[in-house]
């Protein structure tokens, strides 16, 4: 944990109070989900998905 917070505190918001680093961090967190659970549903449907590109 010591680690976690020395790599926070000399990042770019270190400076910051504890709430903003709170969302900061929550923030990077839902978006980190967001892609793996977007990577495992790509993994598990996308043999059965018909994904078509163009206009």
């Amino acid at each position: 944990m010591d680690v976690v917070k020395e790599i926070i505190q000399n990042s770019a918001i270190g400076p910051f109070s504890n709430g903003f680093k709170g969302i900061v961090l929550s923030l990077f967190a839902s978006i980190v989900g967001t892609l793996v659970t977007m990577l495992v549903l790509l993994l598990c449907y996308g043999p059965q998905m018909n994904i078509q590109f163009g206009y």
